[in-house]
This record gives structure tokens, C-alpha cells and sequence, in this order.
């Protein structure tokens, strides 16, 4: 286990598409994962991919509420490691909110998501998790999957004129 430097944008693995988990039970896999959530949790974030990490496979992590689709409290929210996600749109109303990224730092900007989505995925036991995801929980996933096909939020924003400097005290976070 161990903290990896976080890429940038820039970086031309975060600007690639990642490829499939060929063995998500492999112990090499189970190893990134445990780097992954190391250096999120260093970062102070709320979900991170492998690219962010320099490793360009399909793998996500986040923790997003299940309960309340509309709170950023990690108090009632799960941990969750994807492989191979795949997004379904089942609510595709578009609704704008901030975001940040740790491959983005000190910058936030309002990007328009679909209000809700189903996601499939396998767990590291290779398991298949398949969940509803709305509001705050949906934009999660959303931008986590991004990453794996190299996208970055402010690609998605539609007004670059909201993308802001942070303050310490601003509540904005990946």
C-alpha cells in the first residue's frame, strides 16, 4: 500500500481510454486498489480512478450516498470499488452542480449531469454490483467513470465562465 503522485491535467493517460480489468480478482489489481484508496484518502477525496494514478485500466473508487441522492456527507454515504463499470442513463434530465477533481486542484467548476444513471461493475471478489444512482450519488459515478475515457469535467462544462479558484473554505470537492 502506498500513496502515488496524483496526475494532472495534462498528463496523457488522463486523456486516454482505459482498458478492461482482464482479472479483477488478480492480486496486482487488488494492490492498485489498495494504492488507489492510500492516496485518495491522502488527498482528501471523494472517489479517484486508476488513470489519476498513472494506470490505464478500468477501475474506480467512491464514496457516494445511497440514501439521500442530494448530500455530500460521507456519514451515510458507501464505499465502492468498480472494475469494468458501464453507465446506463435512466433519468437523463440534465442538472448543473460543482465539481472538483484532484487531477484538476484548486479549480471548480459547474458541469452539467444527468440526474440519474444505473451502473453495473464487478467488486474485487468478482461480484457484480448493479445500483440506481440520483442527484449527488449519479455525478459521482459520472465523473469517476469519466476518467476512464479520458475525460475531464471541464471538458463537460458548458460555461466556462463558472470554472473558479478554491478557497480553503470552500466546500467544493472531487
Amino acid at each position: 500500500m502506498a500513496i502515488r503522485p496524483i496526475l494532472r491535467m495534462g498528463a496523457p493517460v488522463l486523456r486516454a481510454v482505459a482498458a478492461p480489468v482482464a482479472d479483477v480478482t488478480a492480486p496486482a489489481i487488488r494492490a492498485l486498489a489498495d494504492d488507489m484508496l492510500d492516496t485518495m484518502a491522502a488527498a482528501g477525496g471523494r472517489g479517484i480512478a486508476a488513470p489519476q494514478i498513472g494506470v490505464s485500466l478500468r477501475l474506480v473508487m467512491f464514496w457516494a450516498p445511497l440514501a439521500d441522492p442530494d448530500s455530500r456527507s460521507r456519514d451515510h454515504a458507501v464505499f465502492t470499488i468498480l472494475a469494468n463499470p458501464v453507465l446506463e442513463l435512466v433519468d437523463p434530465v440534465e442538472v448543473e452542480d460543482w465539481e472538483g477533481c484532484l487531477s484538476v486542484p484548486g479549480l471548480a467548476g459547474r458541469v452539467p449531469r444527468a440526474r440519474g444513471l444505473r451502473y453495473r461493475g464487478l467488486d474485487l471478489d468478482g461480484a457484480v454490483v448493479d445500483r440506481l444512482a440520483t442527484g449527488f450519488h449519479a455525478r459521482v459515478v459520472a465523473h469517476e467513470c469519466d476518467h476512464l475515457d479520458g475525460i475531464l469535467y471541464p471538458q463537460r462544462m458548458t460555461d466556462l465562465g463558472t470554472l473558479r479558484f478554491l478557497d480553503a473554505a470552500d466546500p467544493v470537492q472531487d
